[in-house]
């Protein structure tokens, strides 16, 4: 069973009975996702972006406009850290000390740099659409040369990391349990509606198999 090894950085101190630093539990909960927190400081601010991500063995492939702000700022630092998290219910308690929810989270630490080279770039592109929806990169149009040189593709290479689950029920002090309170989870999950075609020739076609999959896995 490989784990991340334990530092300073990484290491979870509160509840650190939730805590996993398996790296086959945080791929799981980076593969059922697809947006990321990133975290960055620009001009002496700390600035907090959503981003889509895809996962390759231990690199996440980040892209954007060669002008991102976050992504030059990234790459001129080296190095960044990411957080992915899932809600999965609401822990609805007798008192609201123990009020709660069920999560799957992954924080990651690693360095970051570019890819420049054009094989290397195309397969990171393919990671990160087949991340977003298996399949869909043999459907669409290439991409043109204005549109590659374009993108600002980044890796980053998890050095480390670690996660926190919660996935139990209600923990209440014992003396409240006889109380006329209604205590219990609402779960709570995303999930995909049936696809709408675009305007024009898609509102005449059979939707593709990819999408049809995805919206029958997901819905």
């Amino acid at each position: 069973m490989k784990t991340y090894e334990q530092s300073k950085i990484n290491r979870i101190k509160r509840g650190a009975n939730r805590a996993t630093y398996n790296v086959e539990k945080i791929n799981t909960i980076l593969d059922a996702g697809f947006i990321g927190y990133v975290g960055y400081v620009f001009d002496g601010k700390a600035i907090t972006i959503p981003m889509a991500y895809g996962r390759m063995d231990n690199k996440i492939i980040l892209h954007g406009s060669n002008a991102n702000r976050m992504l030059t700022t990234l790459l001129k630092e080296g190095t960044m850290s990411m957080t992915v998290m899932h809600l999965d219910a609401l822990v609805l308690a007798r008192s609201g000390f123990h009020h709660s929810v069920n999560y799957r989270s992954a924080t990651l630490f690693g360095s970051v740099k570019k890819i420049e080279e054009k094989e290397a770039k195309n397969a990171a592109l393919f990671c990160f659409m087949e991340h977003m929806m298996k399949g869909r990169w043999d459907g669409i149009r290439e991409m043109n040369q204005q549109e590659f040189d374009r993108t600002l593709t980044l890796e980053m290479t998890i050095e480390t990391a670690s996660a926190k689950i919660r996935d139990v029920g209600v923990g209440d002090e014992p003396e409240d349990y006889n109380l006329d309170v209604w205590a219990g989870l609402v779960p709570i999950k995303q999930v995909a509606e049936y696809p709408i075609p675009d305007e024009g020739k898609p509102r005449q076609m059979e939707i593709p198999k990819h999408v049809l999959d995805y919206y029958e896995a997901n819905k």
